[in-house]
Parts: structure tokens; sequence; C-alpha cells
């Protein structure tokens, strides 16, 4: 979508996506009036009401307080994001000798991309050639390895599902204790869930003689296989999906908790991104990326432009993006958050898509919450758990590793026995208070991504 010059293709593109499983919609109508009704029986309002009481959240006010207070400082980011597009397109039109009738979902990924590589001259096909797939993820372990002390030894000839994946042992640094095993399936193959996700295999508990049951997960990826002539090669979201996910990984591994009920599934939802989000972090630290992105034909270390090129890139856009990471926390909470059993789901999401992300629909047949596979997926009324953990990762990494240093292991060790450890076992605004010494802040979110200069 975001390489199509066409809009008639773009627009097609899109629509096909969108009418795909109409079936669902109806499916995900009678859920919500399921769960309103679920939610009723036991004494709540609403199914948003009964879900949130056990998040950090507590209750849905807090939820649309934090959203909308965020909606309002983005829309400033993205008046003059708009503006940038709109006079891209309008170009377009003009070059083409059609006339320019508004902006539509179909366009956002195109000049969005294009935007940014006008802007900044990031060429993705260059970018890739420095980040070949093992020595990406031996690098990413040994960020893991360093600042939380841990030790990753690859298993050989491992018993696995596929040939294609890899298996490790988890120690800790010092070899004082094993700690588990961790499973990579980077790569597609027929009939293998198809987005980027970690599957809790096995979590650690205590037996009655004090020994302990050892965690065991697995990260499920889909990036590009190697061919006959080139290694698999990563774009640097890519290198920042896999960060992302060896974060969910790393943080089942190290919850050290008597019972394995309070594992990486009983973490808050609207923190259980925290630990993941955080560690995307040093994907965009020059330093860090200058030790493990290397061409993979010559060897030669990722040039320190291209990395400059990166970083500058990486706000380009962030208006729009987060609020479109609004619109789907907004969509949540309306039909979660209601007493109309009937609500109409698919009315519901093209309006708010439309007033929130500042795109048309345009007059398709199209619903894209028939595909929002988040709402039976375990995070019906908590989509806003993304954004809300992200301002907590923020918080954390310019806290504490910007101000100690990226590579502290002390705080990373600080990390690790406040906010990896406990796993479920506590609220997690406990361990983050003891964490930061205070009480978190959604500034550092803000700030990282250009809204208090916008203000």
């Amino acid at each position: 979508m975001q390489m199509a010059k066409s809009e008639a293709t773009r627009r097609r593109m899109l629509l096909a996506e969108e009418t795909r499983c109409p079936e669902n919609i109806r499916l995900l109508q009678e859920a919500v009036a399921l769960r309103l009704d679920a939610a009723r029986q036991l004494g709540y309002k609403t199914h948003a009401e009964f879900v949130l009481e056990e998040n950090m959240a507590k209750t849905p006010d807090s939820v649309l307080e934090f959203e909308k207070d965020l909606r309002q400082r983005l829309d400033v980011l993205a008046d003059s994001e708009i503006t940038e597009i709109e006079q891209l397109k309008q170009a377009d039109k003009k070059a083409a000798n059609e006339t320019y009738t508004g902006l539509y979902n179909w366009d956002f990924r195109y000049y969005s991309n294009l935007v940014k590589e006008r802007k900044h001259k990031v060429n993705e096909e260059r970018v890739k050639q420095y980040f070949s797939v093992e020595p990406v993820t031996r690098g990413i372990l040994d960020i893991y390895q360093d600042i939380l002390k841990l030790r990753f030894d690859k298993v050989e000839n491992p018993p696995v599902w596929h040939p294609d994946v890899t298996m490790y042992e988890v120690w800790e640094a010092d070899n004082s204790a094993f700690l588990g095993h961790i499973y990579l399936d980077l790569f597609p193959r027929q009939g293998k869930y198809g987005h980027a996700c970690v599957n809790p295999i096995q979590n650690g508990s205590e037996n009655s003689d004090g020994s302990r049951v050892y965690p065991v997960a697995a990260i499920l990826a889909n990036f590009p296989k190697p061919t006959s002539t080139t290694p698999a090669l990563l774009t640097h979201d890519d290198v920042i999906t896999l960060l992302h996910e060896m974060g969910h990984l790393l943080h089942h591994i190290c919850i050290q908790t008597k019972w394995a009920h309070f594992g990486l599934d009983s973490v808050q939802h609207d923190f259980i991104e925290c630990p993941s989000q955080l560690f995307e972090n040093w994907g965009w630290e020059p330093s860090v990326l200058q030790k493990f992105a290397a061409h993979y034909k010559t060897g030669e270390r990722i040039p320190k432009e291209l990395v400059a090129q990166l970083v500058a890139a990486k706000n380009e856009g962030a208006g729009l993006f987060n609020l479109r990471q609004v619109f789907f926390g907004m969509f949540d909470m309306a039909i979660h958050n209601t007493e109309d059993a009937n609500i109409d789901v698919e009315a519901t999401y093209k309006a708010l898509r439309e007033q929130i992300t500042r795109f048309s629909g345009g007059s398709g047949p199209g619903c894209g919450a028939a595909t929002f596979g988040h709402m039976m997926g375990g995070y019906d009324a908590g989509y806003y758990g993304y954004l809300w953990a992200k301002s907590f990762s923020a918080d954390m990494y310019a806290t504490r590793f910007t101000k100690d240093g990226i590579t502290n292991a002390r705080t990373g060790m600080d990390y690790r026995r406040e906010i990896l450890c406990p796993g479920g076992s506590i609220d997690a605004s406990v361990g983050l208070e003891r964490f930061l010494g205070r009480a978190p802040s959604s500034a550092a979110f803000l700030e990282s991504i250009g809204v208090a200069n916008s203000q």
C-alpha cells in the first residue's frame, strides 16, 4: 500500500482488505451484546467497567480522560502533517490533470511514506542490507545479556517443530542459575500465525520442595526468508519488532513467582506491553546499532549518516500515527463502555475513524472492524493499553536508562527486580513507582514524539 503510486490501485487494495470476512461484523456485534449481558449479571453497568477494575486504569473514566487528552495534544502535530500530505496529493492530482477531492484512508500509508522519503532520504532497501537476521538476533540478545545480566546459549540439534526454529537456554550471567528456554520461530510458512507475537509455553513456578519449574516461551514472527543469493534481511521496523517481542520473551523468562498463575498472561493488560515497548528504544540508539548492523556482503558497519537519517525520521508522522492508535482505543471503548447492547459496530467504526484519524473512508462498503482481531483476541476494553503502556515505558527509559546510561547493568537489575520479576503478582503501578522513585508521568512520552515542542 505504501508504495502504490496509483490512487485507484490503493483504493482497490484497501477495499479488498476491508471487505474480507464480512460475517465477522455480525459475530463482533453478538460478542459485544454477550459481554454486556455478562457484565450486568455481575453487577457492572458496562463490559469496560468489569474489565478495567483489575487493570491499572481501574475505571472507564480514566481511560477516556487519557485518550481525550492525548487526542487533543496529537491534533496539534497532525495539523501540520496533514498539510504536508495534502500538498503532495494536490500536486499529484494537478500533474495528472485530475480533481483533488480530499484525503482518504487508502492515502495514509503511501503519502506518509513519501513524506519520510523526501524529507529524510531514508531508503529502506539500502537500510535492509545492514540488517541480516543472524547478526541482528545475536546483537539483540547481547543487549539483553548486558543489561539484564543474562546469558543465552544456543542449543545445537534442538528438539523443535520446524527446521527454521532455533532454541536457547537462558542462564544467569554468573552461571548461578538456569532460568528457562526460549524458541525463535522467525520465518513464515504455510498455516503459521501471520503476525508477530510471543507464546508462553510453560510458566515458571515453585515446587513444594523449593525446586523450580522453568518457564518456556517462543517468538513467532514472519520476517523475510533467506534466498539462494541473500541472507534474511530485515527492515529497521523488523528490527524494532524483534526487540519488542524479545522484551515479551524475556519478561516471561525473568518472572520469579511461586505460583504459575502469576506468569506473563496475568500481567495487567494495560501494562503488559510496557516492558516490550521499553526495549524498542535501543533500536534507535546509534551506539547500539553500530555494534550489530553490518552490510551482509562487505561486513561494513552501518554508516553514521544512515543511522542519523533513521533517527531523524523516527517521529515523522507521529501525530497521525498515534491518532490512529487513539482511534482504535476509542472505538474499543465506544462498543464496550456502553449500556446499549445494540450499538452499531460498523457505523461506530467508520464514524470514529473519520473523526479522529482525519482521513475519509469514502463511499465504499468496507469495514475494518471485521478484521480488527484485537476485539476478539483478549484486548476488548483494553486496546488503550498500547499507548497507556507506551507512556510508562518512555518514562522509565528517560528517567532511569537515559540518565544512568543505556547499558547500565545496575539500572537493568533494578528494572528486572521491580518490573519483570513480579509478573502478575502485584499491581504494576507498585513496581513502576519503586523503579522510578515517584508516580509515573506521560511527559517523557509526549516529549519523545515532539508534542511538548508543538504546544
